[in-house]
C-alpha cells in the first residue's frame, strides 16, 4: 500500500500541477468567496467536501472498512460543522443533485449524513491508506467524478479525503489549503476537471487539521 501510495506522490511531484499556486480557503462572506456561491447557484459544478472536524480524535489504527473503532472519526464539533454546512447550503440557495456521494470510511460517510441525511456510500471516494493495491482506480474514479457533470442546474456532491484530491489535483489543494470540512469547487469541464476555489461554509476556529497522519 504505501509503495503505491509513495509512487503516486513522486509522480505528483513531477507534474506541472506541483509548481502552480497554492489556495486558499474562502467564505461566502468575502468577495472570492461570494463568487464561487454565485458559480453554484447556476450549477454545473462539483462540490467535493473533505470530511468534517477529527481534531482530539484517536488516529486510524485498523485501516479496515466498516471498524469504526479503528478509524479516526469525525469529533461532536464535527458533527455540529457537517450539519452547519448542510444549513448554509440551503440558505444559500445552492441547487444539489441527488444522490449525494460519499467514501465508506466512517468520517466522510458520517460528514455526508449528518449535512445532507440520506447519501450513497460508494467504494470511488475510498480514502487512501485504506485503499491497498486499489490505489490506482480510487485515483482514477476520483479523476471521473470530478469531471462528471451534473443534471443541469445542480451541483454534484461528493464527501471524501484530501490526499486523493492532492493526487488528482497537485499542489494547488496540498499543504494546509483544504481543511476538514472545507470543500472544492470544481469545474468538470467535460472530464477535465478544474478547481476554481475551496470554499469554507463552516471554518473551524483556528483551521481545521488533525495531527495524524492521512485524509
Amino acid at each position: 500500500m504505501w509503495a503505491s501510495r509513495r509512487a503516486f506522490l513522486l509522480l505528483l511531484a513531477a507534474t506541472p500541477a506541483a509548481a502552480q499556486t497554492r489556495l486558499v480557503p474562502v467564505t461566502a462572506d468575502q468577495p472570492a468567496g461570494a463568487a464561487l456561491v454565485e458559480r453554484l447557484r447556476a450549477g454545473g459544478l462539483v462540490l467535493f467536501f473533505r470530511h468534517a472536524d477529527t481534531r482530539g480524535e484517536n488516529c486510524d489504527r485498523s485501516y479496515r472498512i466498516g471498524d469504526r473503532a479503528g478509524q479516526r472519526n469525525i469529533s461532536s464539533s464535527g458533527r455540529a460543522q457537517s450539519a452547519r454546512i448542510g444549513e448554509r447550503l440551503r440558505d444559500l440557495g445552492i441547487p444539489l443533485a441527488q444522490p449525494i456521494l460519499a467514501g465508506p470510511v466512517y468520517r466522510a460517510r458520517d460528514t455526508a449524513e449528518h449535512a445532507f441525511g440520506t447519501v450513497t456510500v460508494t467504494d470511488s471516494l475510498l480514502a487512501d491508506d485504506y485503499a491497498g493495491d486499489r490505489l490506482a482506480w480510487v485515483v482514477a474514479e476520483h479523476r471521473r467524478l470530478f469531471g462528471e457533470a451534473p443534471p443541469p442546474r445542480t451541483n454534484r456532491v461528493l464527501v471524501g479525503h484530501r490526499t486523493p484530491a492532492i493526487m488528482v489535483f497537485g499542489d494547488p489543494v496540498a499543504g494546509r489549503a483544504f481543511p476538514e470540512g472545507g470543500a472544492l469547487v470544481i469545474d468538470p469541464r467535460n472530464g477535465d476537471p478544474r478547481v476554481l476555489g475551496i470554499l469554507e461554509l463552516a471554518p473551524l476556529p483556528n483551521g481545521g487539521f488533525h495531527e495524524c497522519s492521512g485524509g
